[in-house]
């Protein structure tokens, strides 16, 4: 690893001066990307770290601006295949598997269709301000069913943008967009919600790195449905590894 660095780093002082401040922010990155291989630092710790000292007033880190969105899906078929196929494996009871999965979000792409709900903005962060304490907080959502469905899941995604360019860019990582590598983030919910076209589910939801290992998510959840066939409330926790 240290050859790497060395290796590295005379590769940059030969070309610093030929670079503009954009690749040699990429290059930047490099070595932090090098460093983390160790799995030790956490990636706002190397930003600061490494990037610090090269910062200007003019200065920019691109993507610059990222939101963050939850929506509420039907799942039935893949929640009775991986998720309730643990109450009875080849005639045994291995629903303690059960629990744990359901804490475990699915990374995995969404059908567009199976969406139910409008899409809710939970919070939008400005990339090149952050600091460590950015990444945990706690926000509202209101989910409105556009349709007659069942909810098994939430799903939730997120949106860049490039508003230093001369002309605003960016993507999104949602299901009614083009996949991307980051697909979305699945939640399971313990309860199957009954709802009605123009029924809200409101709630909340927390989200902080994790105390022993700042590379995994801790998520926690409240929603609550006060509809015409279904009344629910409750709290679900999640760990994103």
């Amino acid at each position: 690893m240290s050859s790497s660095l060395e290796q590295f780093t005379s590769l940059l002082f030969r070309v610093v001066n030929g670079l503009g401040l954009l690749n040699l922010f990429l290059l930047l990155l490099i070595k932090a990307k090098l460093l983390l291989g160790s799995y030790k630092l956490h990636s706002l710790q190397s930003k600061f770290l490494f990037l610090h000292p090269c910062q200007v007033d003019d200065g920019v880190v691109l993507p610059d601006e990222a939101s963050l969105y939850l929506t509420a899906i039907e799942d039935v078929e893949y929640k009775d295949d991986k998720i309730e196929f643990w109450n009875n494996v080849y005639g045994f009871d291995m629903s303690c598997i059960k629990k744990q999965a359901m804490m475990e979000p699915l990374v995995d792409t969404v059908d567009q269709k199976q969406i139910v709900t409008n899409c809710h903005l939970l919070n939008t962060m400005d990339i090149s301000k952050m600091v460590l304490g950015d990444a945990s907080f706690t926000a509202p959502f209101k989910l409105i069913a556009e349709r007659d469905d069942y909810i098994y899941a939430f799903v939730a995604y997120f949106d860049v943008s490039f508003t230093k360019c001369h002309k605003l860019m960016g993507f999104s990582t949602g299901p009614r967009s083009r996949a991307t590598h980051w697909k979305q983030t699945v939640l399971y919910l313990e309860d199957v919600l009954t709802i009605c076209e123009w029924e809200t589910i409101i709630g909340s939801m927390t989200v902080a790195p994790n105390k022993k290992n700042p590379r995994d998510v801790d998520i926690m959840v409240k929603y609550s449905l006060s509809g015409r066939r279904c009344v629910v409330s409750r709290v679900q926790f999640y760990k994103m590894r």
